[in-house]
């Protein structure tokens, strides 16, 4: 299997510095993660806004490398298995720390140069299923101190996704629950109030989940059947639903002078029906796709996966983080034709907030 990167790449987190040592800051297209492929390990690719972790695993050793930026220096992080993550299950980074999971522990290191430093340790349950970080026995790892966060053990925590002010949960009956800032609908209650304890989202409430994933500010959820559902801002187009910010770009850029709004079919403007805000969870099309696999979401653009393997991104394109080629937001999700073009099928997909990263293999060759 293969990882590719695209998006921002100030830090060399995406591919290394060039001879001359410069770092390209912006990646629009998917490039091949040369380090990452010449491992003969399974890797899953974690990611913040300057730095990848990569987790490693063979059934001799695991580990983790961390490329991109060490913390209070100018340096760049060093590519080799970190002699304290050996062993390890499961990673997450921050800009400042990477959260190690072993079957008896969890550590966070402070990524410093030229040594890492451990800062907090818990010991944990070695018993029963375990879960992926941020997600340890007994609660949840935060990117920053206080790390450990109690939560209570009759939800039946599945999996737990993290945004930049809010948490979105799925229980093991498929069920969401959220918490923490709703300032953008993030939450997905109908209000922009904060909550302080997990509450379930009730316009889910009977649609079992099967994958959720938070943005600095959106979040979403994959049912059962392979339906997305989205909420919170959408600024940028990261819900996939229609954005005045958007339209406005794009008027601009036409510079046509005609400052009539533009009538939809049912006789209404077109800035009737801008999202800037969506409180509530919204079923998005994607175009050509009836099940979606996996989602992921950056800090302002979403990532999803297909059922037949294809790679759709949409939102914020700033640094390139959408694949297409150019630098353009889009509000409609998009097919990244890089995969389908070299036939490859995209397996997994992990957004950093200003990056993608892709999990591809070569497609099936149909039988002659």
């Amino acid at each position: 299997m293969n990882w590719f990167g695209f998006g921002f790449d100030g830090f060399g987190q995406i591919r290394p510095a060039d001879v001359s040592g410069q770092v390209l800051c912006k990646v629009n297209t998917p490039v091949l993660i040369s380090d990452v492929c010449r491992s003969n390990c399974r890797v899953r690719v974690r990611a913040s806004w300057s730095s990848r972790a990569d987790v490693h695993h063979a059934d001799c050793c695991s580990g983790v490398c961390v490329s991109g930026f060490a913390s209070g220096s100018s340096e760049e992080v060093g590519r080799g298995i970190l002699p304290q993550s050996q062993g390890c299950t499961d990673a997450l980074i921050s800009e400042r720390y990477l959260t190690l999971n072993f079957t008896d522990r969890v550590e966070c290191w402070e990524i410093q140069y030229p040594q890492h430093k451990l800062v907090w340790k818990r010991e944990q349950d070695n018993t029963g299923h375990a879960a992926a970080l941020p997600l340890v026995s007994g609660g949840y790892i935060m990117p920053k101190p206080p790390f450990f966060r109690p939560l209570c053990s009759k939800l039946c925590a599945l999996s737990l996704a993290l945004g930049s002010e809010h948490a979105v949960l799925l229980t093991s009956d498929g069920t969401v629950y959220s918490w923490g800032s709703g300032s953008h609908g993030q939450l997905g209650h109908g209000a922009l109030t904060s909550q302080e304890e997990p509450q379930v989202l009730e316009a889910l409430w009977g649609v079992p989940i099967r994958a959720v994933s938070a943005g600095n500010w959106h979040s979403a959820s994959v049912s059962a059947g392979g339906d997305l559902y989205m909420w919170g801002w959408n600024e940028s187009g990261q819900l996939g639903l229609p954005s005045r910010g958007l339209e406005e770009e794009k008027r601009r850029g036409k510079s046509s002078g005609n400052t009539e709004q533009p009538v939809n079919e049912d006789g209404k403007k077109e800035a009737d029906v801008f999202i800037s805000i969506q409180a509530f969870p919204a079923l998005v099309d994607v175009p050509n796709v009836f099940e979606i696999s996996r989602i992921s979401c950056g800090s302002r653009h979403t990532a999803a996966v297909s059922g037949t393997g294809d790679l759709y991104t949409w939102g914020w394109g700033h640094y390139g983080q959408l694949g297409h080629g150019t630098e353009n937001s889009r509000d409609e999700p998009t097919l990244v034709d890089y995969f389908p073009s070299h036939r490859m099928c995209v397996k997994d997909v992990i957004c950093g907030l200003w990056n993608t990263f892709v999990s591809a293999v070569p497609k099936e060759q149909p039988p002659s």
